[in-house]
C-alpha cells in the first residue's frame, strides 16, 4: 500500500448502523479508492460474539483497502491511534423514559469515550458523533477531552439535510442532486430547522421553484423533523442504512473541498455566529477546503427562520443545563 493507512474507530460496531457503515469504510467509500484503512471496532462485552461475526464477514469480503481489523470492548484499545472516531453506539430512548434519563445514561457512556479518545487517539484525532441525542452526546465527549481542540468535534445532521433535499426534490419533480444550499440549523431532534429559504433547486431559489409556501413552512419542515419516527413506525426499527450513508457523507464533506457556492450541514461547537450561544453543539451551514472548515457567514435569516432557530437553540441550552446538573460536563 502506497499510502499510510487511516485508522478509524467505530463504536456500536455490531449494531445496525455500524453493520451498514463498516463495509462502506472498508470498500473505500469514506476516504477514496486509494486510501487504506485500519478498523478498530468497539462494542460492549455482550455484543462481542456478534462483532466476531461482523469481522468474519469483513474478512470474507477481502477488501483491498482494509489493512487491519481490531475488535475490542476495551476503550483504550479501541481508540488507540484513531485518526477518526465515529461514535455510533448509544442507548435508544425507550417507552416511559424521559429525555433527561436518556441524557444521563448516554452521558456516562460518552464521558468515558471522550476521556479514552483524549488519552489514546492520534494527534490529529477527529470525532463524529452519530449516537443520539448526538449534539449533546458530542458536547459531553468534547468536554471530557479538553486536550483535543473543539474544532475537531462534530455531531451528525447530514441525515436531516439529505432527507430535506429528498423532500424538496420530490415536491418539485427535480432530482435530489440538483438541490443545493440546504442548511440544517440546530439540534438533531424534532426542533431542527431545515432552511428552505436559502435552498436552491437547479440554481433557482426553492421558494421560486415551489410555489406552495404553506407546504414549505408546514408539512415540509414537520416531515423532515419526524422522518426518523416515521421510519421506525414503517419498518419497526430506526434508520440504519440511511444514517450510515449520512455518516459517510459527513466525513467526505469535511475532508474534501465544498463545491463552490454551496455548503453542507454538521453540528459544531458554536463560536457565537448568528447569535447562537458559544459552546453549544449547533448545526450550521459549513464549508471546507478539505482541511479546515468554517461556518458560512452572511446567510440571510428572515423572521420565520429566526423563530425556528431560536426554538432549537433553546432546546440545546436545556439539554446542556441538564447534563451540567448531572455533572457530566
Amino acid at each position: 500500500m502506497s499510502k499510510t493507512p487511516i485508522t478509524v474507530a467505530v463504536t456500536g460496531a455490531a449494531g445496525q448502523i455500524g453493520y451498514s457503515l463498516l463495509f462502506r469504510i472498508a470498500s473505500g467509500a469514506l476516504f477514496g479508492p486509494d486510501q487504506p484503512v485500519n478498523l478498530r471496532l468497539i462494542e460492549i462485552e455482550p455484543a462481542m460474539g456478534a462483532l466476531g461475526g461482523v469481522v468474519m464477514e469483513l474478512d470474507d469480503c477481502a477488501f483491498p483497502l482494509l489493512n487491519s481489523i481490531t475488535p475490542t470492548c476495551d476503550l483504550d484499545e479501541g481508540f488507540k491511534g484513531a485518526n477518526w472516531s465515529i461514535l455510533v453506539g448509544s442507548v435508544p430512548r425507550k417507552a416511559g423514559m424521559e429525555r433527561k434519563d436518556l441524557l444521563n445514561i448516554n452521558g456516562k457512556i460518552f464521558t468515558g469515550q471522550g476521556k479514552a479518545i483524549e488519552k489514546n487517539a492520534a494527534a490529529d484525532a477527529r470525532v463524529l458523533v452519530v449516537g443520539n441525542p448526538c449534539n449533546t452526546n458530542c458536547l459531553i465527549a468534547m468536554n471530557n477531552a479538553k486536550g483535543i481542540p473543539a474544532d475537531r468535534w462534530f455531531a451528525m445532521t447530514r441525515l436531516d439535510e439529505n432527507r430535506a433535499k429528498s423532500q424538496l426534490a420530490a415536491k418539485s419533480g427535480a432530482h435530489h442532486s440538483s438541490v443545493t444550499n440546504l442548511a440544517i440549523w440546530g439540534n438533531h431532534s424534532a426542533t431542527q430547522y431545515p432552511d428552505f429559504y436559502n435552498a436552491k433547486i437547479g440554481g433557482v431559489p426553492a421558494t421560486e421553484v415551489i410555489s406552495d409556501h404553506e407546504w414549505l413552512q408546514g408539512d415540509f419542515i414537520s416531515t423532515v423533523q419526524q422522518r426518523g419516527a416515521a421510519i421506525i413506525k414503517a419498518r419497526g426499527s430506526s434508520s440504519a442504512a440511511s444514517a450510515a450513508n449520512a455518516a459517510c457523507d459527513t466525513v467526505r464533506s469535511l475532508t474534501s473541498p465544498t463545491p463552490a457556492g454551496d455548503w453542507t450541514s454538521v453540528a459544531v461547537c458554536s463560536d457565537g455566529s448568528y447569535g447562537i450561544e458559544k459552546g453549544l453543539m449547533f448545526s450550521f451551514p459549513i464549508r471546507t477546503d478539505g482541511n479546515k472548515w468554517e461556518i458560512v457567514q452572511g446567510v440571510p435569516v428572515n423572521e420565520f427562520s429566526q423563530a425556528k432557530i431560536k426554538a432549537t437553540e433553546d432546546e440545546l441550552r436545556e439539554e446542556r443545563a441538564a447534563v451540567t446538573e448531572l455533572g457530566l460536563i
